[in-house]
């Protein structure tokens, strides 16, 4: 076994010191720590995904549709029905994972030289798919609340003019949304510096209580929103994420995208998963109710909670949010140690699965209790 360590490799400087992305992923009865859809795909669906699989199947000897087009059509009239802006084929681009979509629009737009900003805490992945693509990380600011500062965030961009600007919308890991008065600010704000992308990541938007930023593209053309079916469509195994914008930025992001960087199988399963949409929407509700009851127990136990409009809900505070973790585990239940001090979040899941964590999260507090009132 070799004893060399990542940093003794000629590794790139900005490489080093850093983790990989990830999340434990312990052999515990209740995992709700990686914003995963507990409800399994209905068994219709899964009978359209192995026929759709097996018609590919027999021409997997031939390279797949290079630029899926059937898939970004469905795609698009998906977007257009529930996002409330028309979008057609040229508006759509999709790759294997919302993240290679960013990694794509970063590839194109980043790079040596150039910078990202993103208000943090945010999706992590902002910061390590930048550094990964060579290009210089920012991070702003958010208040107190974790919703995002405008002020503060236009001095930001004016005093660094990034080449990309993230919005996460709802936020990873608080599940704050941000309205649309914001995103045309700092969009505006980014374009007085010099002509940046702004990237809107709406990874969760189906869970929020707001309606999509899709609509905000009319007459931007540096605007962008990125999607996945990962979450509302419960097909975090498929890895299939998207992006809708001017048809510039799609043409754009092909100049550095793999030759058939989509396989036959993925495009297949995924047109098989939007022929259901009204069912999959349909568990999203039932997560929609889940995550709200999260929020009014939390909040009736004694402990903070931020707004939620994703599918998973931000909690504390603790003076040693790790120790609050395991102890949480100890009970059986697995949630997400954030990095956020004081703060862990759980993911919604299945009322069973709610039941066990909010039972956990009860015995907690009464030990804090108990421990105050014989301090």
């Amino acid at each position: 076994m070799s004893s060399v360590r990542i940093d003794d490799l000629p590794i790139r400087d900005e490489l080093r010191g850093k983790s990989p992305y990830g999340a434990p992923q312990l052999d515990v009865p209740v995992q709700l720590n990686t914003n995963e859809n507990p409800y399994p795909l209905p068994e219709p669906l899964v009978e359209r995904i192995a026929e759709r699989v097996r018609e590919a199947a027999r021409g997997l000897n031939r390279y797949p549709d290079r630029d899926a087009v059937e898939l970004r059509t469905e795609l698009a009239r998906y977007l257009t029905r529930t996002g409330g802006y028309p979008l057609t084929l040229a508006n759509v681009w999709a790759a294997n994972g919302s993240n290679e979509v960013l990694q794509q629009l970063l590839q194109t737009f980043g790079g040596p030289g150039r910078s990202a900003i993103g208000f943090e805490p945010s999706y992590s992945m902002h910061a390590l798919i930048s550094r990964g693509t060579g290009t210089g990380w920012i991070s702003g600011p958010r208040r107190e609340d974790f919703t995002i500062d405008v002020a503060a965030a236009e001095r930001a961009i004016a005093e660094h003019r990034p080449d990309v600007v993230f919005i996460t919308s709802p936020n990873n890991p608080t599940g704050t949304a941000v309205e649309a008065e914001t995103v045309l600010a700092l969009y505006e704000a980014a374009q007085a510096a010099k002509p940046s992308l702004v990237v809107v990541d709406e990874a969760y938007v189906e869970f929020s209580h707001q309606p999509s930023l899709l609509p905000l593209l009319e007459g931007r053309p540096n605007l962008v929103v990125s999607r996945t079916m990962s979450k509302a469509f419960g097909a975090a195994g498929l890895r299939l994420g998207y992006l809708a914008a001017d048809p510039a930025v799609v043409d754009a992001v092909q100049l550095v995208r793999l030759p058939y960087h989509l396989s036959a199988v993925t495009q297949a399963t995924a047109l098989a998963a939007l022929e259901h949409t009204d069912t999959l929407l349909g568990y999203v509700d039932q997560l929609k109710k889940e995550r709200d009851r999260l929020v009014s127990e939390l909040r009736a136990m004694g402990y903070e909670v931020t707004d939620s409009d994703a599918n998973f809900v931000q909690f504390g505070r603790f003076d040693d949010s790790h120790s609050a973790w395991q102890q949480i585990l100890d009970r059986g239940v697995l949630v997400r140690d954030n990095g956020v001090p004081g703060w862990l979040r759980v993911t919604a899941g299945t009322p069973a699965e709610n039941d066990a964590f909010l039972d956990a999260v009860r015995a907690l507090m009464t030990e804090r209790s108990k421990k105050e009132q014989s301090a």
